[in-house]
């Protein structure tokens, strides 16, 4: 749940959905699969497409669709002087989205009171925005014909000009700073909210469950770096530099999380007093939020995690950094593991990691644990590829567009309609 108040009922309105394929459609894709992983009471309607889930309802009504034979026929009709057609339909429509709306406690409606592909809709969701006992009503405006400058002349005429007017009753929000700019110099100033579109990067790197279980409960996608190390709890794999860099890296004013992936051996007497000695050091630097040993994570249901190598790699698609502070070395596998994905590299300058090693930051094992924090930092903002990777999960992941956007500026339109 995205915070302590109470889960809220969400329709989502567009013309189509998924398994069709287009831009707004995957919007509204990722809209709905995000706010109810996150605790909130889902309701698709669309015009086209299929019930694609049996997480949330999805409702097909096919007059809500762009090429439905009937709303092509109004329209044609509509153009040529006639708009009893685009009336009748508008009815209809209407008693389809008030049924549908008694379920929800607020609408979006993707394009649909912008563009013109289905003007009954249009006028019917106008008409419902405008009684104060329906939910409140938000225009998620991806696009609008008024922006291009060869737009048809029929849709500055009654009725089709319904596209362009602003209404009391409705919220408006679109997706770019740039976007909005547009939208007012061509339609006027609507007080235009902008969320930004995301990406899911559970969906586009398919990421394990358990590995969406452990980025949700750890945050990652929230934090400023994060950094993985795939060693075992051994004493020449060099923890307690890892350790300490990652305080330095904290000291330096960022949320960094250090995920160690390895095990240790209980039965081996040396290997436990290491693993205390690396705890000790966790607690007395206070860095508990910061670093997660992954061989004894528990989830928050209690269930045990168990790392393989499937979870290993999306490690690495979630991270900012491969961290490796070995005093010794046959060879270097993780080098290549995090090559393959382009994941940035910080290594001890040992021979089996400067002989695979090309481009990475290199540090000196005898070098303090601050001043090779202040050159990993360093060396990352000088990595393209790094800067935009933390750019989009710090800014355009959708669970985080949902908490931090989203879900705020909902309740805040629930809040005004319920005053009215």
């Amino acid at each position: 749940m995205d915070s302590m108040e109470r889960p809220m009922r969400i329709g989502i309105l567009h013309y189509s959905c998924p398994p069709l394929v287009g831009g707004v459609e995957e919007i509204v894709s990722q809209h709905a699969s995000v706010l109810h992983r996150l605790g909130h009471f889902i309701s698709v309607i669309a015009g086209m497409g299929e019930v694609y889930t049996g997480d949330f309802p999805v409702r097909i009504e096919p007059l809500l669709g762009s090429r439905n034979p009937r709303v092509l026929k109004a329209h044609s009709a509509c153009r040529e002087g006639d708009p009893s057609q685009v009336r009748r339909l508008t009815g209809e429509i209407y008693e389809i989205l008030r049924d549908w709306a008694a379920g929800v406690d607020v609408i979006l409606a993707h394009n649909v009171l912008q563009m013109p592909f289905n003007l009954p809709l249009t006028l019917a969701l106008r008409r419902l925005a405008m009684d104060p006992t329906v939910p409140p009503v938000v225009s998620w405006t991806h696009d609008s014909p008024y922006l291009r400058p060869d737009y048809p002349g029929h849709l500055d005429a009654f009725p089709w000009n319904v596209l362009k007017r602003w209404h009391p009753r409705i919220h408006y929000i679109t997706i770019s700073e740039s976007r909005r700019e547009e939208l007012c110099s061509r339609l006027g100033d609507f007080g235009w909210r902008v969320i930004p579109n995301g990406i899911n990067p559970i969906g586009f790197f398919y990421l394990d469950p358990k590995s969406v279980r452990l980025a949700e409960e750890l945050r990652l996608f929230d934090r400023d770096l994060v950094i993985v190390q795939p060693s075992r709890i051994t004493p020449r794999k060099n923890l307690e530099l890892s350790i300490h860099i990652t305080y330095g890296i904290k000291s330096l004013g960022y949320n960094v999380l250090f995920m160690l992936t390895g095990a240790y051996d209980p039965h081996e007497r040396r290997a436990t007093a290491y693993y205390r000695r690396l705890k000790y050091w966790i607690h007395e630097l206070g860095l508990q939020e910061n670093i997660t040993i992954l061989a004894e994570y528990t989830y928050a249901d209690g269930s045990r995690l168990v790392p393989d190598r499937i979870f290993i790699r999306d490690l690495y698609l979630m991270a900012d950094l491969l961290l490796m502070t070995s005093k010794d070395e046959g060879f270097g596998l993780p080098l290549l593991e995090a090559g393959m994905i382009k994941l940035p590299i910080a290594c001890s300058e040992i021979p089996p990691f400067q002989e695979i090693g090309t481009d990475v930051c290199f540090f000196r094992l005898e070098d303090p644990p601050l001043f090779t924090a202040g050159r990993i930092m360093e060396y990352l903002s000088r990595t393209n590829t790094h800067k935009m990777f933390r750019k989009v999960m710090r800014h355009y992941v959708w669970d985080g567009i949902c908490r931090r956007e989203i879900l705020p500026y909902l309740r805040e339109v629930v809040a005004q309609g319920e005053k009215r």
